[in-house]
């Protein structure tokens, strides 16, 4: 499988050079080429502006911006390109101009050089025609920002070969990326639906049923964004959108371009966003707009599946994490109801004379939050959610625990791992359960839910198989707790350790203060509860939490079947984490809280830290904690005080107001 370490990125605009210093910034050498020496020199101008604003808002550093602009270098000739592993071509939405780039290209480049296309709609397979060696020829189609933005669909052209489709999903890993599978279809996913959605914004508008800022502010609600689609488009480019749909029109009527949007684009204008909406009791208005907009995704979405362009899952996956829609297509059908969908889709089929998709409700509408894969002696479970930062929800757990079963029952399989997607192992629990069940009165939900949460991991735990965790970013909260029910844990270099709970309103329920504390101590467990400490990958390896630290190649190696699991080194604790833990199991919570301190090993500016860190933890949550890991009668135990802890007006504060500092009442 080739390394790729040098790329390409030819097209120095606002995507080529978003795409530039991304790659710069996960420490690949890049070469940004442009035909225009003056567009290069914008580029770099405009990326060195935007590292800089990294550094005013504690992004980066000035020593780490300046590392990343040394992996950068521009120039205006594509023989520079001769020794790149990989090249993304980002210039204009121009089949034609594209081509002549890939033939270019394809007398430069070396045999194993792979060439990547970030067209938005064109044929990957007809674009490969232009390329001496199509079986490297494959689509990236990247989003805006491509610096920020983590989506990324990967298309396969009819004669891709398959390592070079397993190396381009490799390197999307490596950088960060969230890559979704797409059938080379015109539009791929995303701009499948999401550019007819565009164009028809345009159409209710030039019919005169309501002005831009109306329709923009409908769809804010409808679809829970925060730019309606007038404001996208002044945003990202008019003329984008209309050559995309142009694309479309392959597809029929239904992608026909709205003759505004083509007047528009050609006017080179933004559009007219006034603050003149529609009369607040207009409802039929509104109604009118809702229903049409959510028409044209629901039919696209469909067809999309009909065609079997991606997964239920990649589909509304693309919509969440690609446009930032706070619920996706599938998830939008699955709300509005079968019946629903049906009436509105056919206000479309009827309109153009097309056909009923088949792919509406029940079990083409099912999404994956967890995959199981098999691989000759050993099973790999990932939770698959990086759009919701593979959050622990009740649909989470059961796959899980479907998951892991079938992997156990496999006679042939001696090991499973379970990692997890995206920049998440698992963030935690599904918050907006708890404060749902809080609000309803419903606790008991909860104390279902945890109970069985609990049940599903002390069967991990003491599964026969060989239980490995890899842990590849977030393991918060239930997901340290996961993490803890591991026979070996490894973690990712980005990895990164910690338990909220107290700080929430809340304590750790899913045996994080039993396991926790049966593989670090007590001491350093109370430490880490009570603070709320966020671990690195380094931190977690040096008290005890991780087994061993692995490079983000060695583990897709590891899950691949490329590469033996390594192994474990115990390593003696060093001198601050013993003070430490001294600290902790010589005095009880009480003290600490009264700093009752009589004589500490740790520094003063340690001990400050950790008195302050506790003063703002929730006194019932954190009180609750000690006690269970003083006690250690198992993870049973914690379930005692879950309706006590959730009937707390403080726990309800604290759920519903992460990442703000609240003053606990101890209510």
């Amino acid at each position: 499988m080739t390394k790729i370490e040098h790329i390409g990125v030819v097209g120095a605009g606002t995507m080529g050079a978003a795409l530039a210093q991304k790659f710069a910034t996960e420490g690949l050498q890049v070469i940004l080429v442009d035909q225009v020496p003056s567009a290069v020199e914008k580029a770099l101008t405009n990326i060195k502006n935007m590292l800089e604003e990294g550094i005013e808002r504690n992004v980066f550093t000035k020593e780490r911006v300046a590392t990343i602009q040394s992996n950068i270098q521009g120039s205006h000739q594509l023989i520079e390109l001769m020794n790149c592993n990989l090249i993304v071509e980002a210039i204009f939405e121009n089949l034609e101009a594209k081509k002549e780039l890939f033939k270019s290209l394809s007398t430069i480049v070396q045999k194993d050089c792979i060439i990547a296309s970030n067209t938005s709609s064109f044929s990957i397979s007809d674009l490969s025609t232009s390329v001496l060696y199509p079986e490297r020829f494959i689509g990236m189609h990247f989003f805006y920002h491509a610096a920020k933005n983590r989506l990324v669909e990967i298309i396969p052209g009819m004669k891709t070969s398959v390592q070079t489709l397993e190396t381009t999903k490799l390197f999307a890993s490596i950088i960060g990326k969230d890559a979704i599978e797409c059938k080379d279809k015109f539009g791929f996913a995303v701009n499948r639906f999401f550019v007819p959605w565009l164009n028809e914004a345009v159409r209710i508008l030039e019919e005169g049923i309501a002005n831009t800022a109306t329709i923009d502010n409908v769809c804010k609600t409808t679809f829970g964004i925060g730019m309606g689609p007038f404001a996208l488009m002044n945003a990202t480019g008019i003329p984008i959108a209309y050559h995309s749909e142009k694309t479309l029109e392959v597809f029929g009527k239904a992608y026909e371009v709205a003759p505004l949007l083509k007047t528009q684009a050609e006017s080179g204008k933004n559009w007219t966003i006034n603050d003149e909406l529609i009369e607040s009791n207009d409802q039929e208005t509104k109604s009118i707009i809702k229903d049409r907009m959510l028409a044209i995704v629901f039919l696209i979405s469909s067809q999309i599946l009909d065609e079997e362009v991606c997964t239920a899952t990649h589909l509304n996956r693309g919509a969440k994490i690609g446009l930032r829609w706070k619920k996706g297509p599938v998830e939008l059908m699955l709300s509005y109801g079968f019946d629903e969908v049906v009436r509105l889709i056919s206000s479309l089929t009827n309109k153009y004379n097309l056909p009923m998709p088949v792919r509406i409700g029940g079990e083409f509408l099912k999404m994956e939050s967890v995959t199981l894969n098999t691989n000759k002696d050993f099973a790999v479970i990932t939770i698959d959610q990086p759009e919701n930062l593979n959050a622990l929800s009740e649909t989470t757990v059961d796959e899980l625990y479907e998951k892991f079963c079938l992997a156990e029952n496999n006679p042939q399989i001696t090991t499973i791992f379970i990692t997890g997607s995206g920049k998440a192992f698992v963030a935690g629990a599904d918050i907006k359960f708890f404060v749902r069940n809080i609000k309803q009165h419903t606790i008991e939900e909860i104390e279902t839910f945890t109970r069985f949460t609990q049940n599903v991991f002390d069967h991990i735990d003491h599964s026969t198989k060989k239980v490995i965790m890899i842990i590849n970013g977030l393991a918060l909260g239930g997901g340290l707790e996961l993490a803890l029910c591991a026979d070996q844990l490894f973690a990712l270099p980005t990895a990164q350790f910690a338990f909220p709970e107290t700080g929430i309103g809340i304590y750790p329920a899913l045996g994080g203060t039993q396991r926790c504390a049966k593989k670090i101590g007590k001491g350093l467990s109370k430490y880490l509860i009570h603070t709320g400490k966020m671990l690195s990958s380094t931190e977690a390896l040096e008290i005890g939490l991780a087994d061993q630290i692995i490079s983000k190649e060695q583990a897709i190696g590891i899950l691949a079947g490329n590469q033996p699991v390594p192994a474990i080194h115990k390593k003696e604790l060093k001198q601050h984490w013993k003070d430490i833990q001294q600290f902790f199991e010589k005095y009880p919570l009480a003290e600490i809280q009264n700093k009752s301190i009589e004589e500490a090993t740790l520094t003063n500016e340690e001990l400050t830290k950790i008195i302050k860190s506790i003063s703002y933890k929730a006194p019932i949550a954190i009180r609750i904690a000690d006690r269970l890991i003083e006690e250690a009668k198992g993870c049973d135990s914690e379930l005692n005080y879950l309706s006590e802890i959730f009937s707390t007006s403080d726990a309800l504060a604290g759920l519903t107001s992460i990442g703000q500092k609240i003053k606990y009442t101890g209510k």
